[in-house]
């Protein structure tokens, strides 16, 4: 089915082109389908310069040290992505004698991990980017932003690179 629908995808109107006529996925279906906010802050940031875009110019990694309480391991790490293996081994069963900061560290790690996997998954779906830090460590910021137009706007994208004969794999959302 999903094939079909690639099928029919106009890149150049971001539609489907069917037989009784054209649709599209619109905000309001992202916000119902999936209950994600359409109002707030925009989700943004720019990856240029990404080891020093976190807060007070301090490097990323040491920010990601604190907010997790330890560093993957170098052979879990390409670039900016986690392998998923690393946070599924680390952070998967949560203890049960968890303190306020364990459990901290564990909703970080699921709602990172459901970014990159989930909502905002590429072609591999093993990956968890690092982009999503200075969202996740702000957890009580999070329902401030308006994440409905930024899945559509990764659909579309996907949508998009999907509809290019030469690709062979499909992203996540799809």
């Amino acid at each position: 089915m999903v094939s079909a629908f690639i099928e029919r995808w106009r890149p150049e109107m971001y539609i489907f082109h069917m037989p009784f006529g054209e649709c599209t996925i619109m905000l309001q279906d992202v916000a119902y389908q999936l209950g994600l906010s359409i109002d707030g802050k925009a989700v943004s940031g720019c990856l240029t310069d990404f080891n020093q875009f976190m807060e007070d110019g301090r490097p990323v990694w040491e920010w990601f040290q604190e907010l997790f309480d330890e560093l993957p391991p170098l052979d879990k790490v390409k670039q900016f992505t986690i392998h998923f293996t690393w946070f599924h081994e680390r952070l998967w069963v949560l203890p049960v004698d968890a303190s306020e900061d364990t459990i901290r560290i564990y909703a970080c790690a699921y709602i990172i991990m459901l970014l990159s996997t989930q909502l905002f998954g590429d072609k591999s779906a093993n990956q968890v980017h690092i982009q999503w830090l200075s969202f996740v460590a702000r957890l009580d910021e999070m329902s401030s932003y308006n994440w409905g137009p930024a899945v559509l706007a990764w659909l579309y994208r996907c949508m998009c690179r999907v509809a290019n004969r030469n690709v062979t794999n499909l992203a996540s959302p799809l």
